[in-house]
């Protein structure tokens, strides 16, 4: 099997993730618009408790599934069918479909006594004055189990799509399920809004999500099996090793099967096995927030924390996460153990020349985040007063929010490199090194921890501690897989420059001197930690922060223009300039 082409894998992944950013720039305008139309049927305690169950439900879905998708990407295809006859490559390609159809069912197999289990503790962890006080709370968490099993249904289907680069299938199917949520839970808030439903409305809305989801993944998926001869059903896989061959003579061993029980790839469900313990952690650190900050601030804090949080996240889940899930399948496909596997004369700088290409991409993804980092670090702590005051009114810019706001602007930077960084290790990473990362991640769940009662308990910093506990968690990350980076590129003979991703020395001096700037023109009208009282007020601000703006992006945007003229003809799939 000749390697894959890794130009026009990079140019799909490219513009999958272009694909995927704009469905989720679609989707949260939709759900926000949803969102907001809700508040007017819904009060705060139900909404609390619709998050609870959205965690229960997320909780469910991750367990189930992530660890299996990391490692179906990583699935090397070749080892399936080694053979390289032009006759046998279609058949090749249907093993290798059916055997990651087959990890799909691993998922459902495991969401559901997941679903069971985290339900039955859920329940039994809350008050009997909240069951009391929330109708129809037991109906709802039974729909959401539901809605989690009906979207692991889908699995099977999706990954095949995803290891084919096939984002146009995973953007219909998350539009349409996107849609038929929010029209399903705003439909039934307004009909139920005399009628005491509780959180049901949220539990239909997910219902029809995973509904919504398996229609659209059933119909492509069906249609691909169709055309390329595999089935979205379970079926035995003859081994490689013994599929062809002549009849064993009596009493000589058999091979050993890279499949367990003739369905499983081996090989895959191990690193999937040994990713569980780290998609446990990871969970936990993600969902670590919500439960710290329960335990150990004031119910302001938790309201605080929670509004900078959706604000300040949006970037994350609108663009990095996206660009994160297109970047694990392009690694995992370009530096998988198949493309190595050339010819003997030609296979060490074919080698060389694919981990050089991702040494390239790598340091194109650090420099395009360092360089957004720095637009938000530059204006963001300053503008999150008045843009605060604008979208959520001056009570809430008042109420020490627009601070915590601001200190998130100096976390999304963390956040999106550790992203990328993570994507990368858990792409090209042993099962010896994942269970490596996997010890060091509980180590900083317990730095995470401690750092969090430092700021809440010790220093009481509120909500703002809990963004710099978080920060701390996430910095820690970061140097792990910087360390763990740059010694696998070191390994493969090829550099990992990490000056080459930084912003210009012009880039930084125009972005220390915007901050300064832009901090007297808007504390000039007021005292500084004031908030604008008014809606107009803010909207002045943020005008006076654009004027300031303006110039600074115009100069960054020159001192980088080499990178970003070849970083747009990267995104539009064409030869880059000779520089």
């Amino acid at each position: 099997m000749s390697p894959p082409d890794s130009t026009g894998n990079s140019t799909r992944a490219l513009r999958g993730a272009s694909l995927l950013i704009l469905l989720q720039v679609a989707s949260r305008a939709i759900t926000f618009a949803a969102n907001q139309l809700l508040l007017r049927f819904l009060t705060a305690q139900l909404l609390g408790v619709s998050t609870q169950l959205e965690v229960y439900y997320l909780s469910v879905i991750f367990f189930a599934r992530e660890s299996l998708r990391v490692a179906i990407q990583r699935q090397d295809s070749s080892s399936l069918s080694p053979t390289r006859k032009k006759e046998d490559a279609h058949g090749g390609a249907n093993k290798s479909a059916q055997a990651v159809v087959n990890l799909g069912y691993i998922a459902i197999a495991l969401g559901i006594p997941l679903a069971v289990v985290l339900g039955w503790l859920y329940l039994h962890s809350l008050s009997p004055s909240t069951l009391a006080a929330t109708p129809n709370l037991t109906t709802s968490l039974h729909v959401y189990a539901l809605a989690a099993v009906l979207e692991l249904v889908s699995e099977p289907s999706f990954v095949v799509m995803q290891t084919r680069l096939q984002f146009g299938t995973r953007a219909a199917a998350e539009s349409v399920a996107t849609f038929a949520r929010c029209l399903v839970t705003l439909g039934s808030a307004v009909w139920g809004s005399d009628r005491d439903l509780g959180v049901l409305p949220f539990a239909l809305g997910q219902l029809s999500y995973g509904i919504g989801l398996l229609a659209v993944y059933a119909w492509r998926g069906a249609g691909l099996a169709k055309r390329e001869g595999f089935s979205l059903l379970p079926r035995r896989i003859a081994s490689p090793s013994t599929q062809g061959s002549k009849q064993l003579q009596p009493g000589r061993p058999t091979d050993k099967s890279p499949f367990i029980a003739s369905y499983f790839y081996r090989p895959t469900l191990q690193l999937a096995s040994s990713m569980m313990a780290q998609s446990v952690v990871k969970h936990i650190l993600t969902q670590g927030d919500t439960f710290l900050v329960s335990i150990l601030s004031t119910p302001t804090a938790q309201g605080v924390y929670a509004l900078a949080n959706n604000y300040g996240g949006l970037l994350a889940r609108l663009v990095f996460q996206p660009i994160e899930e297109s970047s694990r399948g392009y690694f995992s496909r370009l530096l998988a153990p198949s493309t190595a596997r050339t010819s003997v004369g030609d296979a060490e700088p074919a080698a060389t020349a694919r981990y050089q290409e991702a040494c390239t991409h790598l340091q194109s993804l650090f420099k395009s985040y360092l360089l957004l980092s720095l637009v938000i670090t530059t204006l963001g702590p300053t503008a999150a007063s008045p843009l605060l005051a604008l979208v959520a009114g001056p009570r809430w810019a008042g109420s020490g929010a627009a601070t915590c706001l601001a200190t998130y602007m100096w976390y999304i930077p963390l956040l999106a490199i550790n992203g990328v960084a993570e994507a990368f290790v858990a792409s090209v990473a042993s099962q010896q090194e994942v269970n490596r990362q996997s010890t060091w991640m509980g180590v900083f769940s317990v730095v995470f921890g401690a750092a969090g009662v430092v700021c809440l308990r010790v220093l009481e910093w509120g909500a703002q501690g809990l963004v710099v506990a978080n920060g701390v968690n996430m910095l820690c990350r970061v140097v792990w897989c910087a360390v763990f980076i740059r010694r696998y590129f070191t390994d493969k003979g090829v550099g990992f420059d990490v000056l080459g991703f930084v912003p210009s020395p012009v880039s930084l001096l125009a972005g220390a001197v915007t901050s300064q700037v832009v901090t007297r023109v808007i504390t000039s009208a007021r005292t500084l930690g004031e908030s604008p009282g008014t809606a107009k007020e803010a909207a002045v601000e943020l005008v006076k922060v654009a004027g300031v703006a303006l110039p600074f992006v115009l100069v960054v945007a020159l001192s980088e223009r080499k990178f970003l003229y070849s970083a747009f003809h990267a995104l539009r799939g064409s030869r880059q300039p000779d520089s």
